[in-house]
């Protein structure tokens, strides 16, 4: 049974794009078949993420009936698959992201896991990407404006369906204005799944477009979405590779 995961948050800024990039490769690496699908419409960087910026068809191309989903896989580097968005203001013109869930359909049994790259906002886009999945994982930064926002993320898709499956934190440095974990989970009532530390091999592994698990896998920030990626997968990692980077 394929699972679709949609990567969401309730504002822009928070790693969407690199978590779910970074997952998906992960994933692969623990043989799930993964495709990852850029549903940022307007704004797509997954391909920018992981170095395979232009593509002769898109999620575009899909939504418009020009193509069928299947058309629009690609295979990266890393085993992952890929369905990229078109990046030309031209690619607009014509698409619905309502007609997202229909799309991937023909996905369905094909793939062990689908993850939806879902864009920033609470938009049409993002809601679009909420009501195609069975699940929704929640990033979000240990702010105070970040968190309300994903607070009204999480009552929206409790709206359209779709399970709120944990939070991930990203970004946390462990600093006095940064808001607990368990502040999180008390005012999101979700537990947090994963905390992922502010690393600069993040930003380098971006401006070098490879996923940083494999730019620099003995980094905090690889060894915390990989961890995540294990506990979706249900894999049980070498006692040396368990690290957790909880800052309670």
């Amino acid at each position: 049974m394929t699972r679709i995961i949609t990567i969401a948050g309730g504002k822009g800024g928070v790693g969407k794009t690199t978590l779910s990039a970074n997952l998906g490769a992960a994933l692969a690496d623990f043989d799930r078949d993964t495709t990852i699908i850029d549903a940022n419409l307007t704004t797509p960087n997954l391909g920018l993420h992981l170095g395979i910026p232009l593509y002769p068809v898109t999620l575009h191309d899909v939504l418009k009936g020009k193509n069928n989903i299947k058309d629009a896989i690609y295979e990266h580097e890393s085993g992952a698959k890929i369905v990229p968005a078109g990046i030309s203001l031209r690619d607009l013109r014509g698409t619905d992201a309502r007609d997202l869930p229909n799309a991937i359909l023909d996905l369905l049994g094909h793939n062990d896991i689908i993850i939806l790259d879902a864009a920033a906002g609470l938009g049409k886009e993002a809601l679009a990407a909420m009501e195609s999945a069975d699940e929704l994982l929640l990033i979000t930064t240990p702010e105070l404006p970040a968190v309300t926002d994903a607070l009204k993320a999480i009552k929206l898709s409790e709206q359209l369906g779709a399970k709120t499956t944990g939070i991930i934190v990203n970004r946390v440095s462990g600093g006095k204005h940064e808001m607990k974990m368990r502040e999180i989970e008390n005012m999101l009532g979700r537990s947090v799944m994963g905390v992922i530390p502010e690393d600069s091999a993040v930003h380098r592994s971006i401006a070098y477009r490879t996923p940083v698990i494999h730019y620099a896998p003995r980094s905090n920030a690889a060894k915390a979405i990989r961890q995540i990626a294990a506990d979706i997968a249900g894999v049980r990692l070498k006692e040396e590779q368990r690290k957790r980077f909880r800052f309670f």
